[in-house]
């Protein structure tokens, strides 16, 4: 049995996974692709690590901060650590709001071909034009991806420039067949709640110390590495090394957060079979009665 509990950020996934795993005897496996890496700990939500000894975890902190995880990475650990499991007959829970990386390893997702192209035109280009000439070109794509991830927006770009068609059309045209027996499910919130529940998420990670975080971080590690892309690392990063205000920062980081779950939303509607659930015990009962 393979449960994918997905959705938004701040729904406390995590916290569920763990209590539906004891119930189930599953182990559990990431799916959200900054949890991967080292040391990001406070930033990306990682769970604690006393939750981590509750139930086996998989795929947590695998990655130094040096290395760029890419989604041909995830998809081939992720399909791994699943055949090991299923062999070993064991229930699998997979956690996490990466919507593109769980659906790479879970269907039969191809990647996409490119020629190479020109691109300096592009690299001149702050974030917010880059991400508005995206959103000329392959609207679906700009809606999934956050503006300020340059390395994702100039890849999309790259492969409509390429293929003389947007990636979204091509990703369309593949059937991406589900290669798993494996149910979708999301926590069903109201919007106003989830914004909420966000708010008070950065607000405690601040008080955890997540500025000392990416201080102590940024002192070992370049700060233009990919990881520090994350929401919450590159507001804070940004800040520090600006001068700029860390109240400021704070709020910025609830307002690209908020942004970010609504695409999170908006991509996992479009590309899961989900079933959505109130609380752990209404999710139990449902994968119980199959």
């Amino acid at each position: 049995m393979i449960i994918v509990i997905t959705g938004p950020t701040a729904l406390g996934k995590s916290k569920t996974a763990i209590n539906i795993a004891k119930h189930i005897d599953a182990e559990i496996v990431n799916g959200d692709a900054f949890q991967s890496y080292k040391e990001l700990n406070i930033g990306t939500a990682k769970p604690s690590e006393k939750e981590l000894s509750e139930v086996p975890h998989h795929l947590y902190s695998i990655i130094e901060p040096t290395h760029n995880y890419s989604i041909a990475e995830y998809q081939s650990n992720l399909r791994t650590i699943i055949q090991e499991l299923l062999e070993k007959n064991k229930n699998i829970v997979i956690v996490g709001g990466s919507g593109l990386y769980i659906r790479s390893a879970l269907y039969d997702y191809e990647f996409l071909p490119s020629k190479k192209v020109d691109l300096s035109r592009f690299e001149k280009m702050d974030n917010v034009s880059l991400h508005e000439h995206l959103k000329s070109i392959d609207p679906e794509q700009a809606e999934i991806i956050h503006f300020n991830n340059r390395k994702r927006v100039l890849r999309a770009i790259e492969i409509y420039y390429s293929n003389g068609e947007s990636k979204s059309s091509l990703i369309q045209k593949q059937e991406h067949k589900l290669l798993f027996d494996a149910r979708f499910f999301v926590r069903d919130i109201e919007r106003s709640e989830l914004y909420e529940r966000i708010n008070k998420r950065v607000d405690e990670m601040f008080r955890n110390g997540l500025v000392n975080e990416v201080k102590e971080l940024i002192s070992k590690y370049d700060s233009s590495l990919n990881c520090f892309q994350a929401i919450g690392y590159k507001e804070i990063i940004d800040c520090l090394n600006n001068g700029g205000d860390l109240t400021e920062a704070k709020e910025l980081i609830k307002q690209h957060t908020r942004n970010y779950a609504k695409r999170q939303m908006t991509y996992i509607r479009h590309q899961f079979d989900v079933t959505y659930y109130k609380n752990d015990d209404e999710l139990l009962k449902e994968i119980q009665n199959g």
